[in-house]
């Protein structure tokens, strides 16, 4: 080997050389940096885990919250129902007037004390429902039933409470509307309310509670009033408890702010949703739609919602 082949040998060995090292440091660089993640990750996971069993803690302190507000709700419910009962059947026997006569103011009062026990009794039974449904109390009893059934036995209970010889309470013959399979109890009761609404907020005109099998799979259950309607910037909170209109013109008529939300929660209940189409002094409409066949874990989507209340004009 020449000594010009031997300086070439060395000048690569030492390039190699060079290279090598250069390789450690920076595979000592990567390492370095690995632990450092490593120790990061291991950081973040140990705060992750804190994390979750805060929220786990939070999630235990909200349940007790939520169990003891309805157990509160539940026992003060039955606890007005026994002196509201009282007071029912006391101003009926004076209005009966099977202990003398009253005079016309006397009448009067207690006619007013009646219709705030009655608004009252209303309040504590829908307390009542919701502080069931929000514990879990509810049970859904489904069974086939007929709309002609269901519209007559609400027909008969409404018969008595038309006072109002202005505002007709009308019931559309269903056409076209398949037997259903749910709890016809608690579509029942999302209906009262409903018409009740109706009843309370219009002075002339007429209620009509109707049914259409609008979309497969899906009926929908409609109330419409030509009441005095409600203002689109009203509409959102309707469902929600203890929510009023807070308008001029609904402030004359009180109410418990309880029944929509309430049936907001039973058309759930049911794999169900409710909606309202309304305009400032045109009328109302509330809608329920509710599955042909009871299905809890599935809810109608925002476009089955918007086809099942849609205009038929």
């Amino acid at each position: 080997m020449t000594d010009k082949d031997a300086k070439t040998t060395r000048d690569e060995l030492e390039r190699i050389s060079r290279q090598r090292d250069g390789l450690q440091a920076e595979l000592l660089e990567r390492l370095a940096q690995i632990e450092s993640l490593n120790q990061e990750l291991a950081e973040t996971n140990r705060g992750v885990v804190a994390l979750y069993a805060e929220l786990d803690d939070r999630a235990a302190d909200l349940r007790e919250v939520s169990e003891l507000k309805s157990r509160f709700l539940s026992y003060m419910s039955h606890e007005f129902r026994t002196p509201l009962g009282a007071i029912r059947s006391i101003t009926r026997i004076l209005l009966d007037q099977m202990d003398g006569p009253l005079t016309k103011e006397q009448e009067k009062q207690v006619r007013f004390v009646q219709s705030s026990a009655e608004e009252l009794t209303e309040m504590v039974n829908d307390l009542l429902d919701l502080a069931k449904i929000e514990a879990g109390r509810i049970s859904i009893s489904p069974a086939w039933f007929e709309m002609v059934d269901l519209f007559a036995a609400l027909r008969g209970m409404f018969r008595p409470l038309l006072t109002n010889e202005a505002v007709a309470l009308v019931f559309e013959e269903p056409t076209d509307v398949p037997r259903v399979f749910t709890d016809d109890k608690k579509l029942s009761q999302i209906l009262r309310n409903f018409i009740s609404n109706a009843l309370k907020f219009t002075h002339k005109g007429e209620v009509r509670v109707s049914s259409q099998y609008r979309t497969p799979g899906w009926v929908t259950f409609s109330v419409a009033d030509t009441g005095i309607g409600i203002a689109r910037e009203h509409q959102g909170a309707l469902f929600q408890d203890f929510v009023q209109v807070d308008a001029p013109i609904q402030r004359r008529f009180r109410g418990t702010g309880l029944g929509l939300a309430l049936s907001k929660r039973l058309a759930e209940l049911l794999g169900g949703s409710v909606a309202v189409q309304s305009e400032l002094g045109q009328g109302s409409t509330f809608f329920a739609i509710i599955p042909i066949h009871f299905s809890p874990n599935k809810l109608p989507s925002p476009e089955e919602v918007q086809m099942a209340t849609k205009s038929e004009d």
